[in-house]
């Protein structure tokens, strides 16, 4: 069990927000011998129950492994090395663990990392408080909704792009830069085994769908979707019928459906903080920089970043030396920057003009982004360089 927190103590570092970042960064700093204590604005149930993404990098996979994190990971996850696309030229597949730096993904659902995270944090004495709102945060001071103050000399906000870490940072004057991706996916939850062995990527012109294998029993797919979709609009069987239709189920065999466990609409953005943190207050995860899931890359960012700053915190508190939180944007700042890049560059390749885009779009323009978008996919199945390129950005961090 976790230690009670006494509202009125002081503690070496205040974390909002329960999600990897904060989990992840939370059992660092007690490796440490640092206190810390978590305020999550939601109950545990609902913070263990929460279906993200799955895909772990071998970087995110190296430190889980040097703390102590990944016994679950281990025992329940499984290595994952090939994608294949479709289109109306057919289907290829890459062996991106052959390719690149030869590395590889660890799929494992991220509601059971967090799970395990947490475990792990309250089984090493760490405190946290659910149901927790924060209002303000001031300096080392965190203003809850029920008046109390929790004290840190720092604050880590690790509560999301709509957080009050990031907004408190925006009304310091630091900027944000950002990008909207104009495309929409339905991502759906089923209780259904993979169909494929491989990540399917689906370039159709009715848009983009993809399959990503979670559990044994449980697949993630995607829709590409009209902005402002309801998801209420689509039925069970209006899901999967598109899924067939633009994984091209006629040609390269029909899916494994089942029950339809979630849905909901993903608006694609994404945006980077100039300066993930000043004085007391550091961000990481999504507080410091949102990305869109074009490449899977969100929670290893979080982790990426929750690793350095645990790195400069400990530094801080143990030997008042904060010359690595000075660096710290320095540190993470090019490595975010280059996900968001391949981010940015699969969603050009996921994502030419539809159907629907081409009536409101002039005729040859639509012909020119869908040509595009294929030299891409071209470029990508017979270049070699190319190949390795991708390989390297995919599964790297």
């Amino acid at each position: 069990m976790g230690k009670r927190f006494d509202s009125g103590a002081r503690t070496g570092v205040v974390i909002v927000g329960a999600g990897p970042a904060g989990l992840v960064l939370g059992n660092l700093l007690l490796d440490q011998g640092i206190d810390c204590v978590i305020l999550e604005r939601r109950g545990r149930e609902a913070v263990e129950g929460r279906a993200r993404a799955g895909f772990l990098a071998a970087h995110s996979v190296r430190v889980l492994t040097q703390h102590g994190l990944a016994d679950g990971m281990v025992a329940r996850g499984h290595t994952h090395r090939t994608c294949l696309f479709r289109s109306e030229r057919g289907e290829f597949t890459l062996d991106y663990g052959e390719l690149g730096r030869r590395e590889v993904h660890t799929v494992y659902p991220q509601q059971e990392l967090v799970r395990d995270l947490l475990t792990e944090y309250l089984r090493r004495g760490g405190a946290i408080r659910f149901d927790t709102e924060v209002e303000e945060i001031s300096e080392g001071r965190v203003r809850t909704s029920d008046g109390t103050d929790v004290v840190g000399r720092y604050v880590a906000g690790c509560d999301g792009h709509r957080g009050v870490a990031r907004a408190t940072m925006a009304a310091h004057g630091t900027r944000t830069a950002r990008w909207d991706h104009g495309v929409s996916w339905l991502a759906v939850l089923a209780e259904a085994p993979p169909s494929m062995e491989a990540v399917g990527y689906a370039l159709h012109a009715r848009g983009f769908a993809g399959h990503m294998a979670r559990t044994a029993t449980v697949t993630r797919y995607y829709l590409q979707c009209p902005r402002g979709t309801d998801p209420a609009d689509w039925s069970e069987d209006r899901i999967w019928t598109e899924l067939g239709i633009r994984l091209r189920v006629d040609e390269f065999g029909q899916l494994k459906d089942g029950p339809v466990l979630e849905k909901a609409v993903v608006d694609l953005r994404s945006d980077v903080l100039d300066t993930p943190g000043a004085g007391q207050l550091w961000l990481a995860g999504d507080a410091a920089g949102l990305i869109s899931p074009s490449a899977a890359k969100g929670a290893n960012l979080a982790v990426l970043q929750a690793e350095r700053l645990a790195q400069a915190l400990a530094l801080a508190l143990k030997h008042d030396n904060e010359n690595d939180l000075d660096r710290y944007a320095a540190d993470c700042l090019p490595r975010v920057w280059r996900a968001h890049e391949f981010s940015h560059w699969m969603s050009g390749l996921l994502h030419g003009p539809t159907a629907e885009d081409t009536e409101h779009t002039v005729e040859a323009h639509a012909r020119y982004g869908r040509a595009l978008q294929y030299a891409r996919l071209d470029s990508l199945r017979t270049s070699r360089a190319h190949q390795d390129f991708f390989a390297e950005n995919y599964t790297g961090i």
